[in-house]
């Protein structure tokens, strides 16, 4: 006997941008070199330098170029203002941005390093200093690796209404995307310890599943259980919100399926290769996956980074 249910779950970070920072169009301001602290790193790293780094971790390098510089401007965009422009460390893993030291370039890239060095210190060299923005402030840019046809929402995932962060279209990954259907199968007894109480075959029956508008999974409730769908991918280690459960009352096997990978805020990378293909720009690309922004070159203005300029 299968009992087919659904859930899903997101997750989101968003930093208020320092006040200290104008962002603008004209360059003949002379300004400081951003570097860029990585926590681990002894030695802080130029911010173009960086930002190679992130979309080398973060994005196939194999992906169109205008994906990749879409990438590079994201990536510039969130390590600005998650460190307040270089005054602040930022981790080098997923809990902000997967950073890639030129060592481990050219360890996971192998005979191909020359060639990947190449290509993306132009694409990256091609955006240096571009940003995005809203109403002339860095936005928090959040992105993610593959949506399930349309993005989540900040007031979703966070509960925050954030103008830039709406849910989009983002047609075509199921096509391209090897990780956009997957499946985990838990026994009881994992499913059990994960969720920290003992489920019953009643339990299961009466799961209830709430869904908001971009088909992920808002809130779950049984019988003396009740969880964010976040929450749950969190605790169950899913790949995305999106997702069905079956449970298996003869064998006892909970059955998890899910669509898409990632919080789904923000731009979806394999959505981005997919409108690259079809002859997006990096600026349309942008723009789509962030409602009403703009791409803009920084300039910091700090009277103490002046000084020593």
């Amino acid at each position: 006997m299968l009992l087919t249910l659904m859930l899903f779950f997101v997750p989101i970070l968003l930093h208020k941008a320092p006040d200290a920072v104008i962002v603008q169009q004209e360059s003949e301001v002379e300004t400081c070199q951003v570097d860029i602290t990585v926590i681990g790193l002894d030695e802080p790293v130029p911010l173009e330098e960086y930002v190679k780094g992130v979309v080398s971790a973060e994005m196939p390098v194999t992906f169109q170029d205008e994906a990749l510089k879409a990438q590079a401007i994201a990536a510039r965009t969130y390590a600005l203002r998650l460190t307040e422009f270089g005054r602040k460390p930022i981790a080098a893993d997923v809990s902000a941005q997967v950073f890639n030291t030129l060592e481990k370039r050219k360890e996971r890239w192998g005979k191909d390093f020359k060639r990947n060095e190449r290509k993306l210190t132009k694409l990256v060299n091609e955006t240096a200093g571009e940003t995005i923005v809203y109403e002339n402030k860095m936005i928090s840019a959040m992105f993610f690796s593959t949506s399930n046809g349309k993005t989540e929402t900040a007031q979703n995932y966070g509960g925050n209404d954030i103008p830039y962060l709406q849910s989009v279209d983002s047609p075509g990954e199921d096509k391209v995307a090897p990780s956009f259907n997957k499946e985990k199968e838990l026994t009881l007894a994992e499913w059990n310890a994960a969720l920290g109480m003992q489920w019953n075959d009643e339990m299961f029956k009466s799961l209830k599943l709430v869904r908001n508008s971009t088909g992920r999974v808002q809130k779950v409730v049984s019988n003396n259980f009740d969880l964010k769908g976040r929450e749950m991918r969190e605790v169950l280690g899913l790949a995305s919100t999106d997702f069905d459960i079956a449970y298996d009352l003869t064998n006892n096997i909970v059955l998890v399926k899910t669509v898409g990978y990632g919080h789904g805020v923000g731009m979806s990378q394999y959505g981005a290769d997919v409108f690259a293909a079809e002859g997006w720009t990096a600026k349309q690309i942008l723009e789509h996956y962030y409602s009403g922004t703009e791409i803009k070159n920084f300039t910091l203005l700090d009277s103490e980074c002046l000084k020593s300029c």
